[in-house]
């Protein structure tokens, strides 16, 4: 899979864009806020709909457009999958009414020309992102863990986002009964209906988290054995919030860098087993007023060396395994669609010794297409300099400098 062309429109700082996307790497040169991350967030928004550099969709129109009546942001991605090209738009758009409400966002995609629904467009186009701010999957709570799985599940799986985001309507009406069942009393068998509703699409989800960080794991732990010379093992630790895993009485709990292997487990034993613990504990969820068990409550932990890089890992250990787990998520996608993903890149040498940003850059062949920002291009060796595109950004705008090789 390779981007071959690029357009944007009142997205972020950039008004207007239209460039031909070279294959290879693509180095964007130029100083801090003048677009280079812009550029790999509009790519990102391609294959995710989301942004990780956004709290909202509002921040990615260019806010002199936002201003207008309606403001629209647009993203046009050309690309070539198995011998086609296809061309995919994601529209942002706020209507600015004052008269009922203020400003209302919407957001439409089209894969070649006709609208798709958001579950439909996922995985289209396939691409793999990293942002320093992306530490925070390590470092920050559970719910930045959750979402980068949900992220990377819904560019491989064509049943992930429909099962995520009917869970979390199942959730949200089950919530509301559980506070009404609270605050009013009621019959708790109200509850039977939701619980079959929420262990259904729960088992899903529980299911491909299982097998993906398996996949993950396996596919990181050689990348992060390079990166540090074989000093560090890499594991992913699978914590679910309903564990499927039978377990004695008896059974002391596991330490937390135990491994468990759950991936021989069916849908419907997992469904089956989530529906009856839901049984055990509604007199405790109806007591709180909410779901207190479920995938939207599950944990992933990032250790090397049987030590968890959330709690004790140094800003060296944390970057260096966040890279090997992006490495990794590049294969993995290439495994599970057959595709290469575009790289994207954002900062990738800063805070790397010299040894780790030699390691890294001969791990970018395994990509048919990276893009990589800096401001300092002193980072990176001539030699890879030389074979790489060399794009210039500065003011929401952008200079081709040479083609790789030039």
């Amino acid at each position: 899979m390779r981007l071959t062309h690029l357009s944007l429109s009142n997205f972020r700082n950039f008004a207007r864009l239209d460039t031909i996307v070279p294959g290879g790497p693509v180095l964007l040169v130029g100083d801090n806020a003048q677009g280079k991350t812009s550029l790999l967030e509009a790519i990102f928004l391609l294959a995710t709909l989301d942004s990780f550099h956004a709290s909202s969709d509002r921040q990615m129109i260019n806010f002199l457009a936002a201003r207008e009546a309606q403001g629209v942001a647009r993203v046009v991605g050309t690309f070539e999958r198995d011998h086609r090209t296809h061309r995919l738009e994601v529209r942002i758009i706020q209507e600015n009414n004052p008269l009922n409400g203020g400003a209302h966002v919407r957001k439409e995609v089209l894969l070649d020309g006709s609208k798709l629904k958001t579950h439909e467009a996922l995985g289209q186009f396939n691409a793999v992102l990293f942002l320093p701010q992306m530490l925070a999957i390590i470092e920050g709570a559970p719910d930045e863990r959750r979402r980068y799985l949900n992220v990377a599940l819904s560019q491989t799986s064509a049943h992930y986002p429909a099962a995520l985001s009917e869970y979390q309507r199942i959730l949200t009406q089950r919530n509301s009964l559980l506070k009404q069942l609270n605050e009013r009393q009621g019959d708790p068998k109200q509850l039977d209906f939701w619980n079959e509703a929420l262990a259904a699409q729960g088992a899903q989800i529980i299911q491909a988290r299982v097998r993906a960080i398996l996949d993950l794991e396996r596919l990181a732990r050689p990348l992060h054995a390079e990166l540090t010379r074989s000093e560090e093992i890499l594991r992913l630790n699978y914590q679910p919030s309903f564990d499927p895993m039978p377990q004695s009485a008896a059974q002391f709990a596991l330490p937390i860098d135990a491994s468990v292997d759950r991936s021989g487990l069916s849908i419907e034993y997992i469904r089956s087993g989530f529906l009856a613990r839901l049984a055990q504990v509604s007199d405790e969820e109806i007591a709180r007023g909410l779901t207190t068990l479920g995938p939207h409550r599950d944990e992933m932990r990032i250790l090397s060396n049987g030590i968890d890089l959330g709690l004790y890992g140094s800003r060296g250990q944390v970057r260096t395994a966040m890279l090997s787990l992006k490495l990794a998520e590049v294969a993995w996608i290439r495994e599970k669609t057959g595709h290469w993903p575009v790289l994207l890149l954002d900062e990738v040498l800063a805070e790397l010794d010299t040894k780790r940003r030699a390691d890294l850059l001969v791990r970018l062949a395994v990509a048919e297409q990276a893009l990589l920002t800096t401001t300092d291009l002193e980072l990176f060796p001539q030699d890879f300099v030389h074979n790489t595109s060399l794009w210039r950004v500065g003011n929401g705008r952008l200079m081709e400098v040479k083609h790789a090789g030039g």
